[in-house]
């Protein structure tokens, strides 16, 4: 591979300092100086300018590389799996994408589907594994309220209310069904390692929920259909029964859609019968000017309109109603 230039480099060095300071500060310090020091690092740089814009990203580099090592990498198992094995680790990059499905983002959304009476046809876009799609078959822990599943030894999901106060209530959920380019299967040990090695070290809760996440979608199989979410959400919509309200999400997904593509999306939520609830970074959808907070937050809207700030894991909810 050769370099893209300096120019090429430098750019991608600084997306690797912006990634340290403003994603993985505070939220994982391996990562953190993984991503200060890949951006003082020739031999990665180079590796990483032969790859799409697209195909450049952080959490990308990082997990591929330990899909491949077997081991959470530091900068000198990253510069040798990119170097020597430069091959390999791009073919899983440019297969692979961020599916990361974190269920504990539930916790959030429960709030918002609790807005709508029941029953529900939940289809969620950009679905990974379609863990999200199994929120009523997890309990929930709001600290001072309790949320439960049916569902004997359902994972609990916690999450702090930071203000306001949300609906906390299970919705009443009939069917669900999800949309992605590439389906992950629950059941399939390679595309379970995958989301395993998406999971940011120093953060074991996560991978402990992600675990008794995929478990119980072993259990209860929710049916994810492969394509564009633009192209298949009518075929999807058509299969809701009828008497009951289709309610479309999605979280942390619509930032990888082109301009265009979003735009249209969001065009398409306001034509469709449908409710729609999103919980994706501020600007994305909602143009908002959230307080401080330790992590940056999502923006939960209902229909467009913004009801909350949360966590991007799931960990807490700011309810504006």
């Amino acid at each position: 591979m050769t370099m893209a230039g300096l120019d090429g480099a430098e750019s991608i060095a600084e997306y690797y300092r912006r990634f340290a300071r403003l994603e993985a500060e505070g939220r994982s310090p391996t990562y953190e100086t993984l991503a200060l020091a890949v951006a003082e690092d020739r031999d990665v740089l180079e590796f990483l300018s032969g790859l799409p814009g697209d195909k450049q990203q952080p959490n990308l580099l990082f997990a591929a590389a330990r899909h491949i090592a077997g081991e959470v990498p530091n900068i000198d198992i990253l510069r040798a799996v990119s170097t020597s094995h430069a091959d390999e680790l791009a073919t899983v990059m440019l297969e692979r994408r961020t599916q990361t499905n974190e269920p504990g983002r539930c916790a959030t959304l429960l709030p918002a589907m609790a807005m709508f009476s029941g029953p529900l046809a939940i289809i969620e876009v950009g679905a990974s594994a379609g863990l999200c799609l199994n929120m009523t078959r997890y309990s929930y822990d709001y600290g001072t309220q309790r949320v439960e599943s049916e569902i004997p030894g359902a994972p609990t999901m916690r999450c702090s209310v930071l203000g306001g106060e949300p609906k906390l209530s299970m919705p009443d959920v009939v069917s669900a069904a999800g949309i992605d380019l590439n389906p992950l299967d629950p059941a399939n040990p390679s595309d379970r390692a995958w989301l395993e090695c998406l999971v940011w070290p120093d953060q074991p809760e996560r991978a402990e929920r992600l675990s008794a996440a995929l478990d119980t979608a072993v259990r209860f199989p929710v049916p994810v259909h492969a394509g564009d979410l633009l192209v298949k959400l009518p075929d999807v919509l058509d299969q809701v029964p009828s008497g009951v309200t289709p309610v479309i999400f999605h979280s942390a997904v619509l930032g990888y859609l082109a301009a265009d593509a979003r735009k249209t999306f969001v065009r398409l939520m306001h034509d469709l019968d449908v409710m729609w609830v999103s919980n994706e970074a501020a600007g994305v959808v909602v143009d908002a000017d959230p307080p401080t907070y330790e992590t940056a937050p999502f923006v939960l809207a209902v229909n467009g309109e913004p009801v909350a700030f949360t966590h991007p894991h799931g960990a807490w909810i700011d309810w504006t109603g």
